[in-house]
């Protein structure tokens, strides 16, 4: 059965505490004060209860001003909410759908592909996302927050290594200066050219985009990239738009990845709105994935047949440069599969 995540939701508050972290301890947690807060059925079934024990609900404040008050269906929710299809076994669904644990090259770097390694710096999220490939990750015994030394290793003794990205969990949750240590740490190391950070934090926390995060990201000698992960236009929203302007502000390139998600947004119109909205935000597509099959996500399989057909009809709506790749992760392939 999955394993229980390590949930961080920020240090307790104080005057010196940043406000994001102050809003990230402020995050719900329990899915019947998420189904009262929404004005639901406060009856959660048991089998809810089953899901949220396996994978702990985590939703802060402001994700949650977006969801649709009164509406089960509501696109938003059904990436945070746990459901009792989450309990239902598949076998085609595995713990570890991405092959992480066998491209583990240190302790918390995985090298899948040629030219770039992934650290995963933290544990710890803003949200819990129903279809996270990676809720039943091992991360205490897998990720590198504890020691950087082992990685950095690792990184300085393979010179065809240019690009290093940060992943987790979300690696945003960790304080900044953490950060700029280890980024100053990649930057002395010479064939290092270029920072890719995943995060969902300016999507879901848009509060974690300040002055102390300014400070470091988009210095250095590194090119900075960040790609956030937007799966619907209601995500972003004017607090949204103002942290990735003054993203954009510091010379970061920005990118979106999305998933493709049953009930989410599987329909052409949904999908052309996501692209707009992201790009209205100044943020490029960037991949379209098909659904990982991580255990208890079954519910959000878009099948490939079905995915291609609106990927092609999103094609002969959109313009090139707003029109991200269809991919599939496939464990031991030298790069993402185009569907």
């Amino acid at each position: 059965m999955p394993t229980k995540p390590i949930i961080i939701t920020g240090a307790p508050a104080s005057a010196q505490t940043p406000p994001w972290q102050r809003a990230l301890a402020r995050a719900i947690t329990d899915p019947r004060e998420l189904l009262r807060r929404l004005e639901l059925d406060s009856a959660v079934h048991d089998s809810v209860i089953q899901a949220d024990t396996l994978f702990r609900t985590l939703v802060p404040e402001n994700y949650l001003k977006r969801i649709r008050r009164g509406d089960p269906r509501d696109p938003l929710l059904l990436q945070v909410l746990p459901r009792s299809l989450e309990t239902l076994e598949n076998p085609d669904f595995i713990a570890d759908p991405v092959g992480d644990h066998g491209a583990m090259a240190a302790p918390g770097l995985l090298h899948k592909y040629r030219g770039r390694v992934l650290l995963i710096t933290t544990g710890a999220c803003a949200v819990h996302c129903r279809y996270c490939f990676r809720r039943e990750f091992p991360y205490g015994g897998f990720s590198a927050s504890r020691d950087w030394q082992p990685a950095l290793d690792y990184i300085d003794g393979q010179p065809d290594v240019s690009e290093i990205i940060l992943s987790g969990g979300d690696p945003l949750t960790l304080p900044d200066a953490r950060l700029a240590t280890l980024v100053s740490r990649l930057e002395a190391i010479p064939h290092v050219r270029r920072l890719r950070i995943h995060t969902r934090l300016p999507i879901v926390l848009p509060e974690r985009v300040d002055q102390g995060l300014l400070s470091w990201l988009g210095r250095g000698r590194l090119q900075h990239i960040v790609v956030v992960h937007a799966n619907h236009p209601r995500e972003f929203d004017p607090p949204v738009d103002s942290a990735l302007t003054q993203l954009r502000a510091a010379g970061i390139t920005l990118l979106n990845q999305s998933v493709l998600l049953a009930g989410v947004n599987d329909d052409i119109e949904t999908l052309c709105r996501l692209q707009e909205s992201s790009f209205a935000a100044g943020v490029l597509p960037y991949y379209l994935h098909l659904l990982d099959r991580a255990r208890g996500t079954s519910h959000f399989e878009v099948d490939e047949q079905r995915g291609k057909a609106l990927y092609e009809a999103m094609r002969c709506r959109l313009p090139g440069y707003l029109l991200p790749k269809l991919v599939r992760e496939i464990p031991g392939t030298p790069a993402k599969t185009p569907a």
